[in-house]
């Protein structure tokens, strides 16, 4: 399959939907401007849309064929990029660049970019309340989303980060960080796309491995393009986290250790999803190109 094709495909859809959502916003009476350009801002800088796409891609393996699954997949975003403006925030990362511009908070202040994070996260679950799906899925949905985002899940994986920060954490530390901080919202997206498309439980179980193995691989991956190149999708400048203390894969199990690891991860999640033939191929295709992304 056409990779390139298909991530340009679905990424101008959830944008579309995206930049719909932010119209509608603006539109309303009862959204301050100042919020609804901070939310648009931080929400429209970019990005390749990976969790969002691997929800319709899951969506699709498990036979979805409509476009119920847009605003849930869409709604990926927006929890996405409420974790990355408070993730920016100068009590967290400090960061003053993000995606190649300057990070919310340096635009709009601290303040608003709290209220924008916060409101994303809001919105995010008020547009999957209205999906065309019957209530019993839009539950199961909502509550993997919401295990995923608190401290089950990067809340609590971004406290781990933060606590571990200058300090040497060890191989069940860096893990668990790396699973929740990073790992359970992919995780999520994947699971959320399968029970969109009622997927079976066999289906869902393999969908969940795989989301399991290509989260961790990803944050691998990031972390060993945090030393060996600048990330594109993050905007940050290399070794930055090395720079804060940050314990990453690299630091603990070294470069080639790490690349290792990350391949046997991707392999694990290429065996889980083979029961989904050619439905899998746009699955199967992704977590090639976490693999051998340079940025």
């Amino acid at each position: 399959m056409n990779l390139n094709l298909y991530l340009k495909e679905k990424r101008k859809l959830i944008d579309k939907f995206l930049e719909n959502h932010i119209s509608m916003k603006k539109k309303q009476e009862d959204c301050p401007d100042s919020l609804c350009e901070a939310m648009g801002y931080a929400l429209m800088a970019g990005g390749k849309r990976v969790r969002s796409i691997l929800s319709i891609a899951a969506y699709e393996a498990v036979g979805g064929k409509s476009d119920n699954i847009l605003p849930v997949a869409s709604s990926l975003e927006l929890i996405h990029t409420y974790s990355l403006i408070h993730d920016d925030l100068p009590s967290m990362d400090n960061d003053d660049f993000r995606r190649n511009q300057p990070t919310t908070h340096k635009v709009f202040g601290e303040a608003t970019a709290i209220l924008a994070g916060d409101a994303l996260l809001t919105d995010a679950f008020n547009i999957i309340s209205e999906t065309d799906a019957s209530p019993k899925t839009l539950i199961k949905i909502i509550g993997e989303l919401t295990y995923a985002c608190g401290s089950g899940g990067l809340v609590g994986g971004q406290a781990a980060d933060i606590f571990f920060e200058g300090k040497k954490a060890g191989e069940k530390d860096i893990l668990y960080i790396h699973t929740h901080k990073t790992g359970a919202l992919i995780r999520a997206s994947v699971r959320a796309g399968a029970l969109t498309g009622n997927a079976s439980q066999a289906g869902l179980d393999a969908l969940t491995e795989y989301g399991e193995k290509v989260g961790l691989a990803f944050q691998i991956i990031d972390d060993i393009l945090d030393i060996t190149g600048t990330k594109e999708e993050m905007g940050k400048s290399t070794g930055a986290d090395n720079a804060k203390g940050k314990n990453t894969y690299p630091s603990i199990f070294g470069l080639k250790e790490s690349r290792k690891i990350a391949e046997g991860l991707i392999t694990d999640s290429l065996e889980a999803i083979k029961c989904f033939n050619k439905k899998a191929e746009p699955l199967a295709a992704i977590a090639g190109y976490i693999l051998s992304r340079r940025n």
